[in-house]
């Protein structure tokens, strides 16, 4: 009587869902990153639980009380008072809404335009592409802060004003790589049988060639959202972005300028948070982009 050897089960093939999950989890820029950015948006979502005061209410008796780590400093404001009194904490918590509605409409005004140009560019060619192309060409022989300034001197800075002026100045970059990407998908076979199938343009373009290059479009957007964030802000310091009383971080440094040696927190504080926000979108976008493509990364 022969005895066979038991055969172990073969072990079960990973899902495409956890290999996605894997490839995520060891990509610790983006766990990071998007950890905080999470928190940002999270904190910005519970602003009126998580703000202990009216961020506009004034109270000059109160005027640049020092955070509560100093010896002057008080825990009913926690991160101390700007120069008109206004509870600082509550301010800088305000401030991440207004700098996330920034980077989010600049990105999809600018990502409507962009893509719409780079698609049309990439898949129809020839003199669509050269007017494309000059039209991008156009675009980046113009520096963005420079244009945005006149624009908002001109008109007058105030909040949609510079998502506006933002949102038409930074398409480029998503045009320049839907382009290129577009380009490549547009031989691919599937591309092909659709057109030989007797599909139409618009069906093409929407239904087979955008969601293939959405990952690009994603990491573009993620990139331009910090550089939409950072500009806001600069226009803002120089007092032609968002006006007040509304809680920009940009606009918080710009009127902490007068006391920054005598209360340098005023302009450390939001300093701060507005870094801290770009880096973790830099690192998100970042992560993002080895998730997508690891193969073309070192």
């Amino acid at each position: 009587m022969t005895s066979e050897p038991l055969s172990l089960p073969a072990a079960a093939e990973p899902t495409a869902y956890s290999r996605l999950m894997r490839r995520v989890l060891g990509q610790k820029a983006f766990v990071i990153g998007i950890g905080i950015v999470a928190a940002i948006v999270l904190i910005a979502l519970l602003a009126p639980v998580l703000a202990p005061h009216d961020p506009y209410l004034q109270n000059l008796s109160a005027r640049n009380v020092p955070p509560f780590w100093y010896a002057k400093g008080s825990w009913v404001h926690p991160l101390g008072t700007d120069q008109l009194g206004r509870d600082y904490l509550s301010r800088v918590i305000y401030g991440a809404r207004i700098s996330l509605l920034i980077g989010i409409s600049v990105v999809i005004i600018s990502g409507l335009i962009g893509t719409t140009l780079g698609l049309a560019a990439g898949y129809f060619g020839g003199k669509v592409d050269m007017l494309v192309t000059f039209l991008v060409t156009t675009r980046l022989s113009m520096p963005v802060i420079l244009v945005a300034l006149a624009v908002v001197a001109m008109i007058g800075g105030s909040l949609w004003i510079v998502i506006l002026v933002l949102g038409f100045l930074k398409w480029d970059r998503f045009a320049v790589v839907m382009r290129s990407a577009t380009q490549q998908v547009r031989s691919l076979d599937y591309v092909a049988a659709a057109e030989a199938a007797g599909a139409s343009t618009t069906r093409i373009v929407l239904g087979e060639v955008l969601p293939n290059i959405a990952p690009h479009l994603i990491v573009v957007a993620t990139l331009e959202a910090a550089s939409a964030i950072l500009l806001e802000a600069a226009l803002s310091f120089l007092g032609l972005g968002v006006q007040p009383p509304l809680p920009s971080w940009g606009l918080m440094i710009s009127e902490a300028k007068a006391y920054m040696f005598f209360s340098f927190w005023l302009i450390a504080i939001p300093g701060t948070a507005l870094a801290l926000l770009i880096f973790a979108i830099n690192l998100a976008g970042d992560g993002l982009r080895d998730i997508i493509a690891p193969e073309g990364r070192s």
